[in-house]
């Protein structure tokens, strides 16, 4: 054995059994935080990705790990490196590695197992710990609050399975959990990240996550009271049992992710986006609407009651992508509408058949509100191209193009598309939405201003 192999083999980052274990499956023991009431005022969080040594400006702040996976992976891979940095920060979370319900329940088990022994491993190096608790179905139960001493202050976060975009909130599934919590560990003070639910009881601090853009990462701007504004300042008396207190905090991160469903909940309608209604009817309808440019879209509903296929009369301002009318199949594997690349019809043009024989056409009359099409975030924007979205947007007087799914040629891979409007000198064919972004119009990339222009017409 080589000095080499013996030092690899025998490593404590490698075998990871050094730290105190509890419970049957010898859980990392995080020890209890020292936490006092005025750790809460003004509180500010700030994401692991934004960590930096000479950080001075930012280091009254608890460090999160509310962010995807890949961003923080290295913690595991390299502890040592972070110490001292993490170190002039107020308090770290543990690393919130994923929980979705889709995941394996060994990988749900070795997720934790990382939260708990970087959690117990940073303890061990004098910085002060706050367990991040997450869970996936009842069957998680025995494992995903093990490594927590009773009374400890924790952190929660509610964004995955809250209502967003255009998905449906999951709140029985993270009120089972977080019920089955609080008989467990008897939490001194929940952190929670995001809106908390009504229901919520204990001592939660609400960390307002509208001012988590980068926007704000120089700002102390005054807070912003949440939706639940009400209960918390006691305007309206809060459910039994339930003590949300007031928090002025805000978080510093680019990415949220959390727990429950990788796909998000049941999709749904958005209420800023009328035409989502099209996507759902009764089985066998045909329904029918104009955009805002006076094109007609054709909806084929089926026997569930989702759309299952569109016919789009109109190029999208390019003509060689599309032919008037093209197709577009509806799939709903991943739980919402994703249109597929366009069908495009060369030599003639088949008849849009039904579920049903008899005419069941309903046309759909659509209140297109000033803004309703805009994008308000960059992620809104993101998930449009990945869901295969086709977008015309105006900008400085000039009309552009992005398209989700596009092929060059029929032998091609799906690309994402992007261009001014009728200018094929212009076109930059992408291979994912972040590529898309960095699209640069009048010397801006359209990440800065993608939230800033007037979208026309979206199909998703």
């Amino acid at each position: 054995m080589t000095p080499e192999n013996f030092e690899y083999r025998t490593s404590p980052h490698f075998l990871r059994n050094t730290l105190h274990g509890t419970g049957k499956y010898d859980m990392p023991l995080i020890p209890k935080p020292k936490i006092v009431s005025d750790d809460f005022i003004n509180l500010r969080l700030i994401g692991f990705d934004k960590i930096k040594a000479d950080d001075t400006e930012h280091f009254n702040r608890m460090v999160h790990f509310f962010l995807y996976d890949y961003k923080f992976e290295k913690i595991w891979k390299e502890p040592e490196k972070y110490i001292e940095t993490l170190k002039k920060y107020k308090a770290v979370f543990t690393p919130d590695f994923s929980m979705y319900t889709q995941m394996h329940k060994l990988q749900q088990l070795y997720n934790t197992f990382k939260n708990r022994w970087c959690g117990a491993f940073l303890a061990s190096k004098g910085i002060r710990v706050i367990p991040t608790v997450s869970w996936g179905l009842p069957s998680t139960f025995d494992f995903c609050f093990e490594g927590i001493e009773k009374g400890s202050c924790v952190a929660v976060s509610t964004y995955m399975v809250s209502e967003h975009n255009n998905h449906s909130d999951q709140k029985e599934f993270f009120m089972t959990g977080y019920n089955e919590m609080l008989k467990r560990i008897e939490p001194e003070y929940i952190i929670c990240y995001h809106e908390p639910f009504p229901e919520m009881e204990g001592n939660i601090i609400c960390v307002n996550y509208e001012l988590s853009s980068w926007r704000y990462f120089n700002t102390d701007e005054a807070y912003r009271p949440s939706k639940y504004f009400e209960y918390i300042s006691g305007i309206i008396n809060k459910p039994k049992n339930c003590d949300i207190i007031k928090s002025y905090g805000y978080v510093l991160a680019n990415n949220f992710k959390g727990m429950g469903s990788a796909y998000g909940g049941d999709w749904k309608p958005s209420p800023n986006k009328s035409d989502d209604a099209r996507f759902l009817g009764e089985p066998g309808e045909k329904k029918v609407i104009f955009n805002r440019k006076g094109e007609k879209i054709e909806t084929k509903i089926g026997a569930d009651g989702k759309a299952t296929k569109e016919r789009h009369y109109s190029v999208h301002h390019n003509p060689k992508l599309h032919t008037n009318p093209h197709d577009h199949e509806i799939d709903w594997s991943n739980g919402y509408p994703n249109p597929s690349s366009p069908i495009n019809y060369y030599d003639g043009v088949p008849e849009f058949k039904f579920f049903r024989g008899d005419d069941m056409s309903k046309e759909i009359n659509i209140d297109y509100l000033d803004d309703s099409l805009n994008f308000l975030t960059i992620s809104d924007f993101k998930w449009c191209m990945q869901s295969g979205g086709e977008v015309e947007f105006c900008w400085k007087g000039k009309v552009y193009c992005a398209f989700g799914k596009l092929q060059k040629t029929p032998d091609s891979n799906v690309q994402m598309y992007v261009s001014e409007a009728y200018k094929p000198e212009t076109e930059k064919w992408c291979d994912n939405a972040d590529e898309v972004l960095e699209y640069v119009i009048d010397g801006q990339r359209l990440r800065e201003i993608i939230t800033k222009v007037k979208v026309w017409d979206r199909t998703i």
